[in-house]
């Protein structure tokens, strides 16, 4: 059965796991000082600018939460929408691990912008209050919408006037770079963000993440940090090789353009769907939509998938770089049998 419900669910793309088989001959020193890993880290250099300090982690929880713990000490506090995975999906890790508080704004479709952050900006220097240290984004966001280098520039400058600094969670960052058309660092070091988790595993790897710091000053500590979070891997190599392969070429790209092709075609589809509503814009690789119980429960009977919001009912439909026609043109002929009963 082909899953709709999330990126997650595709295997490794065969090309990643040929690069890890490559890899899996012979021995190598461990923990990140093997040529695979050397040889990722200059591909982030070069995608992301020669300067910054990039480690590798397991998982985009570890990312998100080390990357942030960094920068936080106890007392601060990282403002952020309140859809976003450090609020909702990471089990309150932030607050257990980085010790830190969040402070969360309604968004208008997973995004946020000055105007809403503006009000949380107070109490600096104030004993009383947690002091707000970063403002964190999701880019693309938990809606699968995408932030455009001015809607970040603006964030950023918000921060830095401040004496914050500003965080990406860039899970689907290649998602998000695909749909507009720009490179990686133009979403990024150029927009003023101050560090970023990068995502290799919703677009084709089997794990492994990278924390990315554009002021390396910021990364003093990091190895430490990295080491008592349990996320230094003794075998590095295979996170190293799986890098390479996806940024050493135009993988990263065709799998994310792929992946938000399909789900445009799927949009496409599920407009003409009678008693099916799309409620969110369809920008990157996510389709939400809202349709009765009983046809959420018929299509589930097919086809696993998530129920974003049971309220409404809204539902969240995703595609990956192996979504094939086939298997989105399938979908769209059940969804429309089982919206019409």
């Amino acid at each position: 059965m082909r899953s709709f419900a999330s990126d997650n669910n595709s295997g490794v793309h065969p090309d990643v796991l040929a690069a890890m088989q490559a890899a899996n001959a012979g021995h190598c020193v461990g923990y990140g000082e093997d040529p695979w890993t050397a040889r990722a880290i200059d591909l982030l250099h070069r995608h992301f600018g020669d300067h910054v300090a990039a480690y590798f982690v397991f998982l985009g929880t570890a990312a998100n939460v080390l990357g942030l713990s960094a920068v936080c000490r106890q007392y601060h506090s990282v403002i952020c929408a309140e859809t976003a995975h450090i609020n909702v999906d990471e089990c309150g890790s932030p607050e257990r691990f980085g010790g830190f508080k969040t402070l969360t704004i309604p968004p208008e479709h997973g995004k946020i912008a000055p105007g809403g952050v503006r009000p949380l900006l107070h109490g600096f220097g104030f004993v009383h209050h947690s002091q707000p240290r970063v403002i964190s984004i999701t880019q693309c966001t938990e809606l699968g919408t995408v932030y455009t280098p001015d809607e970040v520039r603006a964030l950023a400058d918000l921060a830095h006037e401040h004496g914050m600094l500003l965080h990406m969670d860039g899970a689907r960052l290649c998602n998000a770079a695909a749909s507009l058309d720009l490179d990686m660092a133009a979403l990024t070091r150029d927009c003023g963000v101050d560090v970023l988790s990068f995502g290799g595993t919703k677009n084709g790897m089997m794990y492994g993440e990278a924390v990315i710091f554009f002021d390396p000053a910021l990364a003093h500590d990091f190895v430490y940090i990295r080491k008592q979070g349990m996320q230094l891997a003794s075998k590095m190599r295979y996170v190293g090789a799986q890098f390479e392969a996806l940024l050493g070429g135009g993988l990263w790209l065709d799998n994310a353009r792929h992946a938000n092709a399909m789900a445009a075609r799927l949009a496409e589809g599920v407009r003409r769907v009678p008693g099916v509503e799309i409620t969110r814009p369809v920008q990157t690789n996510a389709v939400f939509a809202r349709m009765t119980r009983r046809a959420i429960e018929a299509l589930q009977e097919r086809y696993f998938f998530y129920v974003w919001d049971e309220n409404l009912p809204e539902v969240r439909w995703m595609t990956s770089y192996d979504t094939t026609e086939g298997d989105v043109d399938a979908f769209v002929r059940d969804l429309q049998e089982c919206a019409g009963l």
